[in-house]
């Protein structure tokens, strides 16, 4: 047996791998030094590698930062100015506690008292308590404040400025406006990042965070009605567009699409719970996502998880609330019940041909819409529900299906805010450039949705579906689509009703600017220009926004300096002096019948038991406004007192800009409301229906300024001023009482 020497390769002189390789041990200077040299060549291409990595890792990184970053610059810009206009409209800062409380007009003052309430109450669970048993607001009756109105906001604020060491330094009216404001910068945060999810590009969110501000006038109305439900729940729902235009970005990581989900929850429970009006506005989102559905651009995972994300954060209010009947009986909840029980038991629904798909969807949406009345109807009779059928009446009524005489539709019918948007909003949108690029988009994009849906229906739901989708000349992103639908019909419903703008003017400045910075509408123009290519492509994304940009900062920004640091002063001496009169010389516990725009100031300034108030989504509430609204019609003095004792009122404030109104044209004068729902002929010349009657009394808020009999037996004015006239009810004797009951 011989022991031969083992030969290795890295060694061999003759082997071509051997010579390119360094040696296992070396004393000789020459290899070593060489050994060394391609060492350090090694280590530095590793090193150049990994600055590579990190360069292309980093880069994105620093554009998403400095995109945040120019978001909360404008989001705060946005809250600065409000905030400026607010105090310099108002002399907000210079007032006393009583003019600032007068500033909340109407139901936004209803809406603060219950702040001011918790912070005034011994302790969080006693402010609680006294909400949930609530004595004062409604004459005679002990209500849920938690339950009937949506203001947990104001217990969360009030909670808040309880337990944060603030009071020292911050007066608590300063936390709830300072509050809303900081919403405001979420809202345009929230739309700076939908507009650049949409166009991947952070200078479309700078345009869409500059449109909105300089179309304040139509984007916002919160320097003025700052506790406006509307100005709490707006930011929340912008951010449930922003959440659900990233869910439904193309090729999204599963677990990113569950992260974003729970911040569509949220952001969409936030909404419902600071906004009596959101199941109408998540309706007409459901209505949306029912129609993206049926014409297959989003899959059925995604419908059936944003369906639920709207029902459970509709439930989870509706148990915070005390189980509130009127959510149940919500259309929204009896559509998406419709619309997932029909979706699964009609199968085969995206297959066949074109026409036969197309009776297939109508077919469908027949039976949605049939099941959707069917169980809505039902729950409102099962739960007894009629806490929203004034705004059907109203709905009736405005688009035409019959004239009413309903008091409460008349009164909606009258104001300009539920009226048809006037033409001048569009004057202003085109005065700052937001409207031809809008139009623009709008118009090209909704006839690329059409295409794609033509062709997404002719497809026969066939295996090589996916594949023939990729194989189309048109596509469309679901995450546009939503968008396009999204300012389609929250625009239909801003042009049947002026109120709603907001919900539409907001969302115009991002889908605005994705028109003028994303591929997709420039890549049409270009491609029917002949000279698409990305050169020109960049070229034009970046330049005409800053373009833009550049003329509406030479155009607007000294416009805006100027209205900013225009200063006015609050003024209204007989408001103050009616508050602070019925603060020193009336009980505690007296108990004010009157306008409900009134009597919720008197409720915040004051703490005086109302006999109604200004939030009108309860039936017995509005027959009872109804009846105390007699002190403005052609009533008997007798007739007035009865009705004002049964709801137990002490005085009456009676107003003369209500009485002798002039506002509004005739036949939407509260008084003109209130003799055509008596029967009565109206007053003023003018044309009169012809089962009218002539009253037989005067009208009561006339006549009982003369003191004569049986006004002055009746009532005694106790309070006087250019404005208001306040009355006491006298008490009648047990015999009278008797008779005409109580």
């Amino acid at each position: 047996m011989k022991v031969r020497r083992r030969r290795n390769s890295n060694l061999d002189d003759n082997s071509g791998a051997a010579q390119d390789r360094p040696p296992l041990l070396n004393f000789g200077g020459k290899n070593q030094r060489e050994y060394k040299s391609g060492q350090r060549g090694t280590e530095e291409s590793v090193k150049l590698s990994r600055n590579h990595i990190l360069g292309q890792n980093c880069w994105p990184a620093a554009v998403i930062a400095a995109g945040l970053l120019l978001a909360g610059v404008i989001g705060l810009f946005h809250a600065w100015c409000v905030y400026s206009i607010h105090e310099n409209l108002l002399w907000f800062s210079q007032l006393k506690e009583v003019e600032r409380e007068i500033s909340f007009r109407t139901e936004c003052g209803l809406y603060y008292s219950y702040y001011k309430q918790m912070l005034k109450a011994p302790s969080i669970q006693q402010g609680l308590y006294e909400l949930i048993h609530d004595n004062t607001t409604e004459s005679k009756r002990t209500i849920n404040i938690l339950q009937r109105m949506n203001i947990y906001q104001e217990v969360f604020l009030s909670i808040l400025y309880r337990i944060l060491p603030i009071q020292t330094y911050l007066e608590p009216i300063y936390f709830y406006i300072y509050t809303v404001f900081a919403l405001q910068t979420v809202y345009v945060i929230a739309l700076f990042i939908t507009s650049w999810l949409l166009s991947d590009s952070w200078l479309a969110g700078a345009l869409s965070g500059v449109w909105y501000i300089l179309n304040r006038v139509d984007t916002t109305r919160v320097e003025f009605t700052i506790s406006l439900r509307e100005n709490w729940s707006i930011p929340f729902f912008a951010l449930q567009v922003a959440a659900i235009t990233c869910y439904l970005r193309p090729q999204l990581k599963p677990i990113h699409q569950r992260v974003i989900l729970w911040l569509v929850f949220v952001s969409t429970f936030c909404f419902c719970l600071t906004w009596q009006f959101n199941q109408f506005v998540l309706l007409v989102q459901a209505l949306i996502i029912f129609t993206l559905d049926c014409l297959d651009f989003l899959t059925t995972e995604q419908v059936v998880s944003l369906y639920l994300m709207q029902v459970l954060s509709l439930l989870l209010v509706w148990l915070l609330q005390f189980c509130n009947s009127m959510i149940l009986g919500s259309l929204v909840l009896s559509f998406i019940v419709s619309a997932l029980f029909i979706k699964h038991f009609q199968t085969g629904l995206k297959t066949g041909g074109f026409v036969i798909r197309v009776g297939k969807l109508a077919l469908h949406t027949l039976l949605v819409l049939t099941l959707t009345f069917t169980i809505n109807y039902s729950a409102k009779k099962i739960l007894q529900l009629k806490s929203d059928e004034h705004i059907f009446k109203f709905i009736k009524a405005k688009f035409g299906f019959g004239a009413t005489r309903d008091f409460d539709a008349s009164l909606y019918l009258c104001e300009e805010a539920f009226g048809l948007l006037p033409l001048d909003t569009f004057e202003r949108l085109a005065g700052t450039v937001l409207l031809y690029p809008y139009l623009c988009t709008l118009s090209v994009l909704f006839i690329l949705l059409l295409l794609v849906a033509l062709s997404n229906l002719s497809t026969n739901g066939s295996g090589q579906a996916s594949k023939e989708k990729e194989d189309r000349t048109f596509r469309m992103r679901p995450d546009v689509a939503y968008n396009l639908l999204h300012t389609v019909f929250f625009g239909l419903l801003a042009f049947s009703t002026m109120r709603m703008k907001y919900l539409w003017t907001g969302h115009m400045c991002p889908f605005a600017a994705f028109g003028v910075c994303g591929k997709e509408v420039w890549s049409l123009y270009l491609r029917v220009l002949h000279c698409n290519t990305k050169t020109m492509m960049r070229l034009i994304r970046y330049s005409v926004p800053i373009v833009i940009l550049a003329f509406l900062y030479y155009k607007f920004w000294p416009r805006l300096m100027e209205e900013i640091s225009e200063l006015r002063e609050f003024y209204d001496p007989d408001t103050v002096e009616l508050m602070e009169w019925i603060r020193l010389k009336t009980p505690k516990r007296a108990v004010f019948a009157g306008s409900m725009q009134l009597l919720a100031g008197i409720k915040l300034c004051t703490g005086r038991v109302l006999t109604n108030h200004p939030h009108y989504e309860d039936q017995a509430l509005r027959e009872r406004t109804r009846q105390v609204y007699q002190i403005y019609a052609r009533q008997s003095a007798e007739e007035v007192h009865k009705v004002l004792c049964s709801v137990g009122a002490d005085y009456i404030v009676l107003e003369d800009s209500i009485c002798y109104e002039r506002r509004h044209s005739r036949g939407c004068r509260l008084r003109d409301l209130l003799d055509l729902a008596n029967g009565h002929i109206m007053d003023g010349p003018g044309e009169n229906e012809p089962d009218l009657i002539l009253a037989t009394h005067p009208r009561f808020c006339e006549a009982i300024k003369t003191d004569m009999t049986p006004y002055s037996t009746l009532f005694t004015r106790v309070f006087k001023n250019k404005t208001f006239h306040v009355y006491k009810l006298k008490k009648l004797k047990k015999k009278n009482k008797a008779e005409n009951g109580p």
